[in-house]
């Protein structure tokens, strides 16, 4: 059984060569791309992935998914006219080498689940058509925040896959062991974030109520955990949530903020009987 961590590098730094050297210096072999040099994924040319994905190759860091912001807007999208940027993304996505794309399932749309439902599935399809699949995380304020609405996705959506975020869950009142309980069996593909629900402060893993030690320890088969701690405020996150970040950790940079993260994550591998080896962290 091999554990793989993968990060969302843009929290160490913004460039492109300051993500790959976070990368290296803390052996992490994946890369979940959200953005380069404050650049949404989404928003690159075919050239400048192309561009990209070479100089990832050479560095021999792998791109895990792609961290795109699809499905990140309101239910009222004219959703023939958005399509065209999920195709762009799917075509990202074969460009970098990966066949798993992070997606969201809309804004305002508690009241209009049908209308969720089509655009989903239209999503997937396309997806499908491209090779690639669509993984859907749990975000506050999205129609798929909470367990009950990702399930209802779940049994209503053909081809989507699903991504864990406990942070995310906690953020709307889903207690960790819950949602533990119901879904770590139903993904391969963890978001590693920690939140003190009290205080709403974000923390490294281990830190707050999210559980991440049983999540660790009720794992079976390989997994990849993705690192995604907003320890610090950095150059990416103006474009994701214009919210104020809490923090019960200070740092002195973004890079030492990142460092701490993947300590903590490792730590908790570690403690649940992994040894790390190249390329991860095997079960002893």
């Amino acid at each position: 059984m091999m554990i793989k961590l993968c990060a969302f590098a843009d929290e160490a730094e913004s460039s492109l060569a300051g993500q790959i050297a976070a990368l290296k210096r803390n052996n992490i072999p994946y890369l979940e791309l959200r953005s380069i040099a404050g650049k949404n994924v989404r928003d690159f040319s075919l050239d400048e992935a192309r561009e990209y994905a070479k100089i990832l190759a050479e560095n021999g860091i792998a791109v895990w998914s792609i961290g795109s912001p699809i499905g990140k807007v309101g239910i009222d999208v004219d959703i023939d006219a958005y399509m065209k940027d999920v195709r762009h993304v799917c075509e990202l996505a074969k460009i970098f080498g990966t066949t798993r794309i992070r997606m969201f399932s809309f804004f305002h749309a508690y009241e209009k689940r049908e209308i969720v439902m089509a655009y989903l599935q239209k999503m997937a399809d396309v997806a499908k058509e491209y090779g690639v699949e669509l993984y859907h995380e749990n975000e506050k304020d999205i129609y798929g925040d909470t367990l009950e609405r990702v399930q209802d996705i779940m049994r209503s959506v053909n081809g989507l896959k699903y991504i864990y975020d406990p942070a995310n869950y906690l953020q709307c009142d889903e207690p960790a062991e819950k949602t533990i309980a119901a879904l770590v069996d139903k993904t391969d593909y963890f978001h590693i974030k920690d939140v003190i629900v009290a205080t709403g402060e974000l923390v490294p893993a281990g830190y707050g109520d999210g559980h991440i030690d049983e999540l660790v320890a009720k794992m079976k088969g390989d997994k990849v955990l993705t690192l995604e701690p907003h320890l610090a405020v950095f150059d990416a996150y103006a474009s994701i949530d214009n919210s104020e970040m809490k923090h019960k950790f200070h740092f002195t940079s973004n890079n030492e903020a990142f460092d701490c993260a993947v300590k903590a994550i490792k730590e908790i591998l570690v403690k649940a009987g992994y040894k790390e080896v190249t390329g991860g962290f095997e079960k002893v």
